[in-house]
């Protein structure tokens, strides 16, 4: 019997072939934009035009400004010039047991500043590791400190003191480096140390600073998204005692301060300029000192400290035995806020 057969041809027109195209075309669009807003980070929140009546600035030559705090012996007559760089989300007004026995006793003048997008500081668009090491140079140049001063650099805040090591040693008179930040992408310390120092975090801040060297451009996103686990509580990492001293810092009125401008310009940069990849090793560094230009440098080591792996630090002062390697029983990351700690820490960088 005979089957008819069916054809059916279907004919798209030109007219509708550019239809789908434009559709296709917008789609790609709509979604790009919407990943661009998403991982695009704010602009900085301006700060106030009369900035300068709560905190005196100096202006470099970059055109940036610079927010900074003066403490102690008038700096013509200090036998020691400190300038503390303060850590992470923190800024120039820093609780520091700076009694005034140990200003007359050591006649120490200390510089506190604001890092670049902190407080009252203009932020940094291309920070690196070495913009804050200079931003810290014309700093001291601006104040007129004279040709050498001593950098002290706390926890995370400790990598422009790495910087100043490498890049400016001839302005140091000494370095002092409290609980420094461990980089887990330096070169020339062994794998299985920066592995296990990286272990010593929790999960979601081995991810966080994992975004931050591998993919910078991502780390507003990820900072901010909710799909995957970002949030990084601090009390993780932190001994009970340390929760007792951070008490000032968790309170939002000082938060909203020192962040006043936008996290990103601040402390998500300052993550990304101390774990990008840097330009050297903390191994690779010279002795600035000698028997004719005297300093020091030393480290302090918390034994309690549940972020800072005692090894690795341990490892960098083998291979440079020039810098003094301190030990600090029963004492977590925030050593330095701890006033026994913080004199002992001084009296080193005045004396030794």
């Amino acid at each position: 019997m005979f089957k008819p057969e069916f054809y059916f041809t279907l004919t798209i027109s030109p007219k509708s072939s550019g239809h789908m195209m434009l559709l296709l075309l917008a789609i790609v669009g709509l979604t790009s934009y919407y990943v661009y807003k998403l991982i695009k980070p704010p602009p900085p929140i301006p700060l106030p035009e009369n900035v300068t009546k709560k905190s005196p600035r100096i202006k470099l030559s970059d055109g940036r400004h610079i927010a900074y705090k003066e403490l102690g012996f008038p700096k013509d007559e200090a036998k020691n010039k400190i300038i503390v760089i303060h850590g992470y989300a923190n800024s120039k007004d820093v609780d520091l047991y700076t009694t005034q026995e140990m200003i007359d006793e050591f006649k120490i003048y200390f510089l506190f500043f604001d890092r670049a997008g902190y407080g009252e500081s203009d932020p940094n668009p291309s920070r690196t590791l070495k913009t804050d090491t200079y931003d810290i140079e014309e700093l001291a140049d601006k104040l007129q400190l004279g040709p050498r001063f001593h950098v002290l650099g706390m926890s995370l805040g400790a990598y422009p003191v790495y910087g100043c090591l490498k890049y400016i040693p001839h302005r140091l008179s000494g370095a002092s480096l409290a609980v420094p930040l461990i980089n887990f992408w330096w070169r020339r310390i062994p794998q299985n140390l920066l592995n296990a120092a990286i272990k010593k975090l929790p999960f979601e801040f081995q991810m966080t600073l994992r975004v931050a060297h591998y993919c910078p451009w991502l780390l507003y996103w990820w900072m901010t998204q909710k799909w995957f686990p970002s949030n990084r509580d601090p009390k993780k990492t932190l001994t009970e005692r340390d929760i007792e001293l951070s008490e000032t810092y968790s309170k939002q009125s000082y938060k909203d301060a020192v962040l006043r401008q936008g996290e990103y310009v601040s402390s998500q940069r300052d993550i990304i300029a101390g774990y990008g990849n840097w330009e050297f090793d903390p191994t690779e560094l010279s002795n600035p000192f000698s028997d004719t230009n005297k300093g020091s440098v030393h480290i302090w080591c918390a034994l309690d400290d549940k972020q800072i792996l005692r090894d690795v630090l341990v490892y960098i002062c083998d291979k440079l035995p020039w810098i003094k390697f301190h030990e600090v029983p029963h004492a977590g990351h925030w050593i330095i806020h701890e006033k026994k700690h913080f004199e002992a820490i001084i009296k080193a960088a005045c004396t030794e």
